[in-house]
């Protein structure tokens, strides 16, 4: 009979609350405009085999514009339909009551998430399916606090706490594959955070790049322009969003992203640092010849532009099972290009690879135990590895931060929700605000060494 570790989790319960947020300025993203957020937040009041107990938090922004793109349901309605599947796996949650580590109770009850999906498709008269990445997004801010709770009540990290000692299941078990028998996921996670990770800040597609850009002034004292940001921030890296069907309008882009980088260095704004650059069609691209011109035409004409590119992000659409699906092998030879939104477990990981991708990008919002899942799985196959936001907020940004922070080889942390919805991290500034006004072009993860997923709500 197997005995339970002591700090195996026995008993919990879940309460969900919601707060929303306006945008300072507007974001563009794959054709798409988004004005605020809602934030779902998570308390997970949990007891431990031997008795101790405590409280922890998820949290996670609802981006339902990214994860369910469907133009024929209105936001509103995605985002009732997401908040309702979080509720609902919520109870699933506590009715089980299953013991063990927080991600072997997750992963047992993954099952009954399509369950939950199936009933509130019906009940809404839905005519497609739910899409995978909402259902990860709602559950995503309930696994945080399962975490979180189960760090904080064994006083010790998350991190830290994926040791046979107190995770009795392997890769081989977790991943129900048998390929992975024998690894356990304490090889892969550090159980401290790396000291500092540089910043990727986004470039959206509306955002001025310089003041003759600026049309309508925020005026509220934070930057205006991408240079201006490069001064405030000392920035080194930048995510630049591109329309990926308008190939002068993204060539164009990124000469002049060049440019304004280049004479802000030239100021002194960033000290002289080198540049960085990711770039992110957000799945607009027609086929891979699209990407190869641009990468062929950015070369020629701003070949410092080119050489500064790190990696490229989802350039085609979403759905790697459909006919004639898109492969990335030619570019793949250029630069590293990576999975996002086609990423959703083990099984779509092997297709893209299959496909020519070069590896993943992690995200917070799909779950915390699928990020660390693939990336021990992409940490033992040499993948490339990156980690990125939703917008993140808050907490949420705490949790994306510190994932990147204990995961080697992730290059950079994203931090969107500073430039675009500064209010939801008022709350944490107290206590947090090195994460958030940022110095030197670098995050310092290293404050985020605390119990459980690494953050101590104020």
């Amino acid at each position: 009979m197997n005995t339970l570790p002591p700090t195996a989790l026995t008993n919990f319960t879940l309460q969900l609350e919601e707060e929303s947020y306006r945008y300072r300025t507007p974001m563009k993203f794959g054709g798409r405009v988004v004005t605020d957020v809602t934030v779902l937040n998570v308390h997970c009041d949990a007891s431990l085999a031997d008795g101790r107990s405590a409280r922890g938090l998820g949290s996670m922004t609802m981006g339902v514009a990214w994860a369910w793109p469907d133009p024929e349901i209105s936001d509103t309605t995605k985002l009732e339909i997401v908040l309702e599947i979080a509720r609902r796996t919520a109870s699933a949650f506590e009715s089980s009551m299953s013991p063990g580590h927080p991600i072997e109770i997750c992963v047992r009850l993954a099952d009954q998430r399509q369950r939950i999906v199936d009933e509130i498709a019906e009940e809404r008269g839905l005519q497609q399916p739910i899409p995978e990445l909402a259902v990860l997004l709602a559950g995503s801010a309930i696994e945080a606090a399962l975490f979180d709770a189960h760090g904080k009540a064994a006083q010790a990290s998350s991190y830290a706490l994926l040791t046979p000692e107190h995770l009795p299941s392997d890769l081989g078990e977790l991943l129900h594959d048998e390929a992975y028998r024998g690894l356990t996921l304490d090889r892969f996670i550090s159980p401290t955070p790396t000291a500092s990770l540089p910043l990727y800040h986004l470039v959206g597609a509306l955002d001025p790049l310089t003041e003759d850009d600026v049309t309508s002034p925020v005026d509220d004292g934070l930057p205006e322009t991408l240079g201006q940001w490069i001064e405030r921030n000392e920035l080194t890296h930048l995510k630049i969003k591109l329309n990926g069907d308008d190939p002068q309008w993204d060539l164009q882009r990124i000469i002049r992203i060049d440019e304004v980088a280049n004479q802000t260095v030239n100021r002194g704004g960033s000290m002289g640092k080198p540049y960085w650059y990711s770039l992110d069609f957000n799945e607009r691209c027609p086929d891979e010849e699209y990407v190869l011109q641009l990468l062929a035409d950015l070369r020629t004409q701003c070949p410092e532009g080119y050489d500064r590119i790190e990696y490229i992000e989802q350039p085609t659409a979403r759905d790697l099972n459909r006919p004639n699906a898109v492969t990335m092998h030619r570019v793949a030879k250029l630069k590293p290009v990576v999975i996002d939104e086609s990423l959703t477990d083990l099984a779509s990981l092997k297709l893209a690879i299959s496909q020519g991708y070069s590896g993943i990008a992690l995200k917070a919002c799909k779950g915390h135990s699928e990020a660390l899942l693939l990336g021990a799985v992409a940490r033992h196959e040499g993948r490339f590895l990156c980690v990125q936001d939703l917008t993140c907020v808050g907490a949420s940004l705490l949790h994306s931060a510190s994932l990147s922070a204990h995961i080697p080889g992730v290059a950079a942390v994203e931090s969107n929700g500073r430039q675009y919805c500064p209010e939801g991290n008022r709350a944490w500034m107290s206590r947090y605000e090195p994460m958030f006004e940022i110095r030197g072009g670098q995050v310092p993860t290293a404050i985020l060494d605390g119990n459980g997923l690494g953050y101590t709500q104020p």
